[in-house]
């Protein structure tokens, strides 16, 4: 009976793991194709490379801004290219006290404006309301004070009696100054709407409540300014 060597049979690992690693590729690269791997598109699974994408190339490119009418201003606000008409304003409306009327309490008259204003300090305007001057050319501009005050007068040529008279200057035929609109046989020689617009023939007139503030304000000795 012939006799031999047994012989040790090994597995062949090499070539199992070779296999593995081919089947593990090969299971990547069709995943990958699918798209089912993070990481890598369909287009570029088979060549194995990741391609970067640029996300400044994928971004829209700003549009030009549209033309506008209007401009922005230097504190970032929308201001229109276009000047906006002056208005004009009413003197009646104007109650800016007039400038260069001096210092101190004062009572101030505008012959232009037809109106008063009661200051006291540098430019403290206690109230300030239309008037009726006169329509004659018989008082300057300039600075004068309170002389004489009459609680009750009476005006000359018959035009009426008037109350709270405050004088501050004398014209060619009588005293000027400030007093409510004077009463004629029972009814006032204006309106008060005309109040704003010449009246008088001397005196500067004033409504009721307006004179009754001007004869507390004013006592004898009161700066009067009159301006154009």
């Amino acid at each position: 009976m012939g006799s031999h060597r047994a012989t040790e049979v090994r597995p062949r690992y090499g070539r199992i793991g070779m296999l593995a690693a081919s089947v593990v590729v090969t299971v990547v690269a069709v995943l990958g194709g699918t798209g089912v791997l993070p990481g890598a598109t369909p287009a570029d699974a088979g060549s194995g490379t990741l391609v970067a994408v640029d996300p400044a190339a994928s971004a829209p490119s700003p549009s030009a801004p549209s033309p506008s009418t209007e401009a922005d201003d230097p504190l970032g606000q929308a201001t229109s290219s276009s000047s906006a008409e002056d208005v004009a304003v009413d003197p009646r409306e104007d109650t800016t006290l007039p400038t260069g009327t001096g210092r101190g309490k004062r009572v101030v008259f505008s012959e232009g404006r037809q109106r008063v204003w009661l200051v006291e300090g540098r430019a403290k305007v206690v109230r300030t309301y239309l008037v009726s001057g006169s329509v004659e050319d018989n008082l300057d501009p300039g600075t004068y004070a309170v002389y004489s005050r009459s609680e009750q007068a009476y005006g000359i040529d018959d035009s009426g009696t008037m109350k709270y008279f405050v004088r501050f200057t004398q014209g060619e035929r009588a005293a000027i100054g400030f007093h409510d609109i004077p009463v004629d046989e029972g009814e006032k020689v204006q309106t008060v709407e005309e109040l704003g617009t010449p009246q008088s023939h001397g005196c500067i007139r004033q409504k009721r409540a307006d004179a009754i503030a001007l004869w507390d304000f004013a006592p004898l000795g009161t700066t009067v300014v009159v301006t154009a």
